[in-house]
């Protein structure tokens, strides 16, 4: 699927701050969860907001402040879609 350009820049530099030994799976899972969370919205390329679920839905729970630290420093509002959920 497509990806949004300025989506996709964001989403390389913030895959580029994950640790070494994690970069490839979060990548791939990432990647393949944000993609078919646009599908299913329905829309001709992967947005931010499909990132930010895809981060939410899939991230373990020891990585979880890692992960809203590095959303907000690499200009992914995730507050802006409703994450975190409560």
């Amino acid at each position: 699927m497509v990806w949004e350009a300025a989506t996709e820049g964001k989403f390389k530099v913030l895959i580029s701050k994950i640790p070494v030994f994690h970069r490839q799976i979060a990548e791939s899972v990432v990647r393949r969860q944000a993609e078919e969370i646009a599908a299913k919205r329905n829309v001709p390329q992967v947005q931010e907001q499909d990132v930010v679920a895809a981060f939410f839905s899939d991230v373990p729970s020891p990585f979880y402040s890692m992960m809203i630290r590095l959303l907000g420093q690499n200009g992914f509002d995730y507050k802006k879609y409703g994450f975190p959920k409560n």
